[in-house]
Formats: structure tokens, C-alpha cells, sequence
């Protein structure tokens, strides 16, 4: 099966396309209405807007050093996952896409890196709480938000996950417990970005991890937007090896002609014999 991500409305309705994931609100904070024909996907502690307009909303590190796009290794600004409104407005969100359409997508889910967050509150909460780790603590914090906004998903619920299917480091990055998420989550997408594609190597590695890490195919995602037809359609295959699902992220023109010329090349490649 291949799908396609977009943020725009007419391309989820393409008919390559056996699923298709409209960007109801992305990384920058622009939110748009869900839509009928997709799984709505929202970027949950992920927003550039909420942050600029309200920089106490950032997660911070022991130092105060807010997790925002100016700082190292911060491609946009992260929301502290502990912020009770922000949290409630993204539940709410869920919500309508879930009357839109009963499958939702969340991404940016979790806190932003290891030793975020340290704000007040985080340190106020973890010193009231049953938990003798930091991290447990963390874990906690997401998984308790998963769950809240799986009891508002009546269809299936899928997450997106940093690409490190290493064991321990999305729990040590961004306290993400991936078996206690997998009672919650019906299915993970794992992002696997390359402007080109040029080797695939480094993609059957994740991938292929992921699968031993989840004990189940993952949907796997890959860049779409002016990568060559032909290397984008060799990363699709070895993708698909390892995933019942592969999306194209953010040009579905592209997309869709990877999409027809597999294909075309299957059908050119069925031969029938008699029985």
C-alpha cells in the first residue's frame, strides 16, 4: 500500500493513493479544519506560533536554555509537554479531527530532547509524583497524554516516532515508552528523510530495526519533494520490505508518478500461463 502526506485538501482524494494524511496543523503552528477523506495529523509539542507568542511555554533544560530553533539541534520550537491549556487545546484538536475522520495521526509527541524539561513545573510534578527516575517520570507524562487522546480517537491512532530504532533512545530522547505506547498506538510511522536517496542502505537498517524493535511492520515515511522518480522508487521498494505501508511526504505529484510507474512495471512483469 502507498500513501501520501500533504497539506493540501484536493491531493488526499487522488486515487493512487490508499492512504492519505492531511497536515491538519503542522510544526510552525499553522492549524487548518480537518478533513473527511484523510487521517487528519496533528504536530502536537511541536509549534513555532504558540512558542513566539508565549516563550514560556518552551521547554527548558537545567540551564533555562529553551528548546527552541535557535539553539543546536532544534529544527523548530518545543512546547513543554506538562502545560496543562496547551494540552487540553491540543486534545481538543484531536477531537475534531476525530469527528472529521475516525483515524488521527499525532506527531511531534514527547519532550524535545534528553534533559528537557526542567521548567518549574516539570521539576514540581516529578518531586510530587510515585516516581523515583526522571525518566520514568517522563515516560509517564507522555504516555498518559497517548492515552488521553485515544480515548477521543474511536478509529485507529497512529504516531509518529524519531527514526532511532536503537534500544532505549526514544525513551532516553523523548520519553517515549514504546511498549506501554503499543497498547494505545495502532500504528507507528517512522520518518526516514533523504533529499535524494542516492543510497538505500541506511534505510533497510532502520527500517528492518523498527520492525525487530515494534515486533511489527511500521509505516514508513519518505521525503517526496524533487527527489528523482527513479531513486525515489528504488527507496519505495526496499521500504516496503519492511513496512505494509509507505507514505510520500509533501509532493504528491511526485509521488503519484513513483506510484504509477511501480505499478505499470508490476503489471508489465505478470506473466499467465496456463494451470
Amino acid at each position: 500500500m502507498f500513501g501520501v502526506v500533504t497539506r493540501n485538501e484536493p491531493e488526499v482524494s487522488w486515487p493512487e493513493f490508499d492512504l492519505a494524511c492531511y497536515e491538519m496543523k503542522d510544526v510552525t503552528g499553522r492549524a487548518t479544519e480537518p478533513v473527511a477523506d484523510a487521517v487528519n495529523m496533528i504536530s502536537c509539542f511541536g509549534d513555532n506560533a504558540a512558542v513566539e507568542g508565549d516563550p514560556a511555554l518552551a521547554a527548558v533544560d537545567a540551564d533555562g536554555v529553551p528548546a527552541t530553533r535557535d539553539q543546536p539541534y532544534f529544527d523548530w520550537d518545543y512546547v513543554c509537554p506538562t502545560h496543562e491549556s496547551y494540552r487540553e487545546g491540543l486534545l481538543e484538536m484531536v477531537e475534531d479531527a476525530a469527528d472529521a475522520n475516525p483515524d488521527v495521526r499525532l506527531d511531534d509527541v514527547g519532550f524535545p530532547r534528553q534533559g528537557y524539561c526542567r521548567c518549574e513545573r516539570c521539576e514540581r510534578r516529578f518531586a510530587d509524583s510515585e516516581f523515583e527516575t526522571w525518566e520514568r517520570w517522563r515516560a509517564a507524562v507522555i504516555t498518559d497524554f497517548v492515552a488521553e487522546a485515544r480515548e477521543r480517537v474511536p478509529g485507529d491512532l497512529y504516531l509518529t516516532l524519531y527514526p532511532d530504532p536503537y534500544p532505549g533512545h526514544l525513551d532516553e530522547r523523548s520519553g517515549l515508552d514504546i511498549d506501554a505506547l503499543s497498547s494505545l498506538v495502532d500504528e507507528f510511522v517512522v520518518p526516514l528523510y533523504d533529499t535524494a536517496y542516492g543510497t538505500t542502505y541506511w534505510l533497510e537498517v532502520i527500517a528492518s530495526g523498527f520492525v525487530d524493535r515494534l515486533g511489527a511492520p511500521p509505516v514508513v515515511e519518505l521525503y517526496a519533494v524533487e527527489v528523482d522518480v527513479d531513486n525515489l522508487i528504488h527507496a519505495a521498494e526496499v521500504a516496503a520490505a519492511y513496512a505494509e505501508q509507505v507514505c510520500f511526504g509533501y509532493d504528491a505529484s511526485n509521488a503519484r508518478a513513483a506510484i504509477r510507474r511501480m505499478r505499470a512495471e508490476d503489471r508489465e512483469g505478470t506473466t499467465h500461463g496456463p494451470d
